[in-house]
């Protein structure tokens, strides 16, 4: 929303004068609540403002939607400061010094108030002084003139008042005239046509004419909505609800799960006063040492490869969010390094079981392993294995091999077990270092241990060719054992075989098998452009088939999102296919667009259960999306990801500066929320639609590699002391299909 010099006309006088009276009010309840003999400034200094953002003035119109886009433009079009950009919606604004003494007269008079509760009473339950007096003065709540909820008094008493009351209603008189002038009640009112939102709906240039560094502004402006209402509603928390403006804990003391997680990505869109709060919070706040069992997976992915990411880089682009703090020689030079070192002394003892697969959980404080629950305690497969970029890149940062020995032993017991296919089983006995049922796919528990095949070969710059043959094993097995077509309109898919590779193929794909279009795509490039690996003189038919494959599944995953209402994918879609299923080899052609007509032929491909419809702010398709425009440059990719981010805006924002929330049911207009906001949604997702709209020279996919959480790493050579530990057994890989 643009900060204007004149009102909405349709705003109405009465409303006008309504604005202007709560702020006489709220200096009135002041002085009856705190008391005449202390100031504002003085009551100020005494309550500190929840964020030290320095951003501008609320809006004083509640939209109908939460606003943020506009506030990238000033009134007379021309780029505003930084400090109104990052406003990203009027309820989530933060005011300057200025104005803070303001918002602490708000929030005292609010109470706990759900719309204003903040960090230190966000749980606090409704029923302030005012609570309930909007809804018996409008009916139509989304219809308030305010920028959010705000007070309305009742008729004041008639009775004989002393002269020192009279005279303090005499300055609130005073006070709304004043007010009155400066707003300019007195003077012509000027119409201001805007809408926040307005590029959502605009036609624009699309291909290589595109604003894309406009876009990728939107991008930022939607993370800072995002972060900023987690700041303000839920700061240090390691869950945040938005759409009732609350945090949880996970741990006694919490674990920085957001914060943590979002680092880096505030560190790429240079937003330096955030990445300060959030670099002080880690230094006085963060602790390990808590009695409390964690996933080591999930810790290791998120906690771990955040705060590494944030080391490297901050060493490596010291002119984006620059800290002198993080400068060489700096007292806080190593923090991130040290809180990764302290979290990974931690973590490590989840790989001391008899067969070194690690258990699934440790409790951090006793630096204790736990193993699962559930499944005879086995570990998932996945999780296992998706933890050794981590570990070997902190191996190379210390010197400390014993992170390194003890993530690659996993692979040498994985790759023992000697797996059909190169496809695993999605469970992992710990004690025996055995596969543990038949379950084989590529979603949920399978996904990343194939993603960190290739990963592993490229993060130590090629020299371990043992990955890239586990990764290429593994490929041609999704060929012959899990590669299908649907019926009528043969779009590609990854299947699942859930009894066993001699079972039936059920034709479902989690959300999380679209990781697998961008990771073929890095796999046959290696991190080049396809134009660029194809002159080296390399280039192979295979080479082509597999780039072949990858565009046909990342036309399938962008499917999963057209066929939803929203224009956002289910958690799991369902495919109708042939009895029995065409082999990877049958002709097949899928239309190259989505026909928008409801009952469009493509559409009988797609099935989406009740029960999978909702949608978390998934990453795996923008993911891939990301990849695929890097490696190939077809404009198409870079155009589905700019309307899958409208979708996201469109259908997830939550009102009154909230941010953004998953979805209960995303087939459903308007949506059904679950009031949640994952960490990923800042940490991957946010950051990968980033990426996508960003120059190529943004972490090169040859210099880089990221782990399965969208932390970048860089590549490196193993040097002396590093090395791989194990060869591969001779044994006899089946790679075609019964």
């Amino acid at each position: 929303m643009k900060v204007k010099k004149g009102w909405k006309r349709s705003t109405g006088w009465s409303t006008n004068i309504l604005v202007l009276l709560y702020f006489g009010l709220a200096q009135y309840y002041f002085a009856l609540t705190v008391g005449s003999s202390q100031t504002l400034s003085q009551f100020d200094a005494t309550h500190e403002p929840h964020c030290p953002c320095v951003l501008d003035l609320p809006v004083f119109r509640k939209p109908r939607r939460p606003t943020f886009a506009a506030l990238s433009t000033s009134t007379d079009g021309a780029r505003a400061p930084f400090a109104i950009r990052a406003a990203a919606s009027s309820a989530g604004t933060y005011l300057s010094s200025e104005h803070s003494s303001i918002r602490v007269v708000e929030d005292h008079i609010w109470g706990s108030t759900a719309v204003a509760r903040g960090p230190n009473s966000r749980n606090g339950a409704g029923g302030g002084i005012f609570s309930g007096v909007q809804d018996r003065l409008f009916e139509d709540r989304n219809a308030l003139p305010m920028y959010k909820d705000k007070p309305y008094a009742y008729p004041p008493s008639q009775r004989h008042r002393s002269l020192w009351r009279r005279k303090r209603s005499f300055g609130f008189v005073l006070v709304v005239v004043s007010l009155l002038y400066y707003f300019g009640a007195f003077q012509k009112h000027h119409d201001t046509v805007t809408s926040s939102w307005s590029w959502l709906t605009s036609s624009s240039e699309s291909g290589k004419s595109a604003d894309w560094l406009g876009r990728r502004q939107r991008v930022v402006e939607a993370f800072t909505l995002s972060f900023d209402a987690y700041s303000r509603y839920a700061w240090g928390y390691d869950e945040f609800h938005p759409v009732s403006k609350k945090g949880r804990q996970m741990t006694p003391s919490g674990m920085g799960w957001i914060i943590v997680d979002a680092l880096d990505t505030m560190i790429l869109m240079n937003l330096t006063s955030r990445v300060t709060h959030a670099r002080d919070w880690i230094s006085n706040s963060l602790t390990y040492d808590q009695d409390q069992d964690v996933s080591t997976f999930e810790t290791t992915i998120r906690m771990l490869g955040g705060l590494l990411s944030a080391h490297y880089l901050s060493n490596e682009y010291p002119n984006l969010a620059s800290i002198a703090d993080d400068d060489s020689g700096a007292p806080g030079e190593d923090l991130y390094l040290e809180k990764a070192r302290d979290l990974a002394d931690r973590l490590v003892v989840a790989f001391d079981s008899p067969s070194g697969i690690p258990y699934a959980s440790v409790n951090l404080g006793k630096y204790e392993s736990i193993p699962a629950h559930d499944e005879g305690g086995a570990s998932s497969t996945a999780e296992a294995t998706t933890l050794q970029l981590e570990f070997k890149y902190l191996a190379k940062l210390t010197g400390e091999k014993d992170f390194w020995d003890k993530a690659e032993k996993v692979m040498e017991v994985v790759d023992n077990d000697a797996p059909k296919g190169g496809l695993v089983p999605i469970f992992l006995n710990p004690k025996t270092g055995e596969f543990r049922g038949h379950n084989i796919r590529l979603g949920s528990r399978g996904d990343s241990y194939y993603e960190y095949l290739i990963k592993q070969y490229l993060q130590t710059n090629k020299q371990e060719s043992v990955y890239l043959e586990m990764w290429g094993e593994s490929l041609q097995g999704v060929r012959d054992y899990l590669v299908t077509y649907t019926e009528p309109s043969k779009f590609t898919i990854i299947g699942e075989r859930q009894s066993g590779l001699d079972g039936a193929l059920t034709p479902k794909m989690d959300h999380l098998v679209c990781f697998m279009p961008g990771t073929i795509a890095l796999a046959v490039t290696e991190g080049l452009t396809e134009a660029e690996a194809k002159k080296s003189g390399h280039w192979t038919k295979k080479n082509e088939a597999d780039m072949q494959l990858a565009r046909e599944l990342m036309q399938t995953c962008w499917g999963m999102y057209k066929y939803m209402a929203t224009g956002l994918a289910a958690e799991i879609t369902y495919f109708n296919i042939a009895d029995p299923p065409l082999p990877e080899s049958a002709p097949h052609q899928a239309p190259a667009d989505f026909d928008r007509d409801p009952e469009a032929e493509w559409r009988k491909d797609f099935d989406v259960h009740s029960l999978d419809a909702h949608n978390l702010q998934r990453p795996e398709t923008v993911e891939s999306l990301f990849y695929m425009w890097r490696i190939t440059g077809e404009i198409k990719y870079r155009e589905w990801g700019w309307e899958m981010f409208k979708s996201f805006m469109n259908y997830t924002a939550v009102p009154d500066g909230g941010g953004f929330s998953s979805l209960s049911d995303a087939n459903k207009i308007p949506p059904v929320m679950r009031d949640n906001m994952e960490s990923f949604w800042l940490a991957e997702t946010l950051k990968y639609f980033y990426l996508l709209f960003s120059p190529n020279d943004l972490l090169p996919l040859d210099k880089v590699v990221l782990n399965t959480e969208a932390h970048p790493f860089p590549r490196f050579d193993m040097g002396p002391i590093l090395s791989t530990g194990w060869q591969r057994k001779p044994k006899a890989v089946e790679t075609t299909a019964a």
